[in-house]
Formats: structure tokens, C-alpha cells, sequence
């Protein structure tokens, strides 16, 4: 088993000893390169050449992680995992958040319908109030008519000289009835002062300002019958 140990550091030597020579101008061989005697001898000799060459220079101190550097990062990763910890209880918090704002949003959804519901009931049962809106349509339409016409004669005696007309009084009683909201009377508020100035203008055969006064007060009938629900019910709209 020696010869193939020995040829194999013979190799290993050889090819060491080419680099250094070639690399370090300073290696020096004191004797030939390898020399092996008989396998039978008893002992074998072996000198191998001797290359000066600069000694490796090793740190005297080993490397170490200093002491503050290691404190850091032990309290890096320390608030990291209170971090993460926190992080997680938020995430579970915004989960119980957006659940009690889904129950919010159901609750306010079923109001809203229980409302319109309602509202629904209401206008089934006001049929004179119903009637007296149905009459306000065509008193309008008329009216309208007649100022496309440039007819302000036909305007004034379909209106009325002043608001204490017939069927402004039912149309305002049918007003105060299915009007439940804040919106609603406001459009009615509206209504009525447009509706003044609409019977004033025609009386003074102010075209412009009749045109003016109608437009705003059907508009203003129009919204309300939006937000009360009976644009649906009411034909001519």
C-alpha cells in the first residue's frame, strides 16, 4: 500500500514545489528533488527542497463579535418579534373593526328598508292626498303650456290670482302629510315660494321671470316626489 500513497505525494509535492518555484524568487534546493530507495531497504530517505518563503501572518487576536454590537442585535431582534406580536393584534383588531362595521352597515340597510316600507304603506292609504298631487301635475303642465305659448293669460287663470288658490291648498295638505324628512319639507318650502313668485309674475306679464319661477317651481315638486317615492306613482311626471 506505500508505493500508491507515495506516488501520490510525490505528485502532490512535485506540483507544489513548480508553483513556489515559479511564484517565489527566494526558494532554493538544497539536494535532488525526491529520491526513493528499493522497497526492500529498511529505511527511506526523502529530502525534499527547502523554500524560504514569507510566513502567512494570523491575526494574534481571534475574531469576536464585540459586546455592544451584540447587545444591538439581540434588541433588534427582541423589538422585531414584540413588532411582529403587535402587528398581528392590530391585523386581529381591524378584523373585529370591519365585522362590527358590516353588522352597522346590515342594521342600517334593514332600517332603510323597514322605512320604505312603510313610506310604501302610507302612500297606499292617502289616496285623497294622492288625488289632490295628481291635480297638481295638471295644473303645471298647463301652465307650462301656456308660458311655452307666450300665453299669460291662460297662466293667470289656470294659477289663480294669489297662493290661497283651491288646489294650492291641497297640494300643500298632501304635502305636510308624506312629508317625513328634513329634505322634503325643504322642497316644499321651495315649491311654495316659487309658486308666489310664479302667480305674481304672470300678473305682472313678466315672461322672463314667469319662465324663471316655473322652471324652479317644478323642479322643486320634482325632487320631492323623488325623495317621497311618488314619482311612481303619479302619471305625467
Amino acid at each position: 500500500m506505500a508505493a500508491p500513497f507515495l506516488s501520490t505525494a510525490n505528485t502532490f509535492i512535485s506540483s507544489n514545489l513548480s508553483s513556489s518555484s515559479t511564484s517565489s524568487p527566494s526558494s532554493s534546493c538544497s539536494s535532488p528533488p525526491l529520491f526513493f530507495p528499493h522497497k526492500h531497504s529498511k529505511t527511506a530517505q526523502v529530502t525534499l527542497c527547502k523554500a524560504v518563503k514569507e510566513p502567512i501572518s494570523l491575526p494574534k487576536d481571534p475574531i469576536f463579535l464585540p459586546k455592544r454590537g451584540f447587545c444591538l442585535s439581540l434588541a433588534t431582534a427582541f423589538v422585531l418579534t414584540v413588532t411582529g406580536a403587535n402587528l398581528g393584534g392590530l391585523g386581529a383588531n381591524a378584523a373585529i373593526l370591519e365585522a362590527d362595521d358590516d353588522v352597522e352597515l346590515l342594521e342600517k340597510v334593514k332600517r332603510d328598508k323597514q322605512k320604505r316600507i312603510e313610506r310604501q304603506g302610507v302612500i297606499r292609504s292617502s289616496t285623497k292626498e294622492t288625488a289632490y298631487l295628481q291635480d297638481l301635475v295638471y295644473k303645471l303642465s298647463k301652465v307650462g303650456q301656456a308660458i311655452e305659448n307666450n300665453d299669460l293669460v291662460v297662466a293667470s287663470l289656470v294659477l289663480g290670482k294669489n297662493t290661497e288658490a283651491d288646489w294650492i291648498q291641497k297640494a300643500n295638505t298632501a304635502f305636510t302629510k308624506l312629508s317625513s324628512r328634513p329634505e322634503e319639507k325643504a322642497e316644499v318650502d321651495t315649491f311654495n315660494s316659487s309658486i308666489a313668485k310664479l302667480i305674481s309674475s304672470v300678473i305682472n306679464n313678466d315672461m322672463e321671470s314667469s319662465k324663471i319661477a316655473f322652471v324652479s317651481s317644478a323642479s322643486a315638486f320634482e325632487k320631492w316626489t323623488t325623495l317621497t317615492g311618488l314619482v311612481y306613482q303619479l302619471k305625467g311626471l
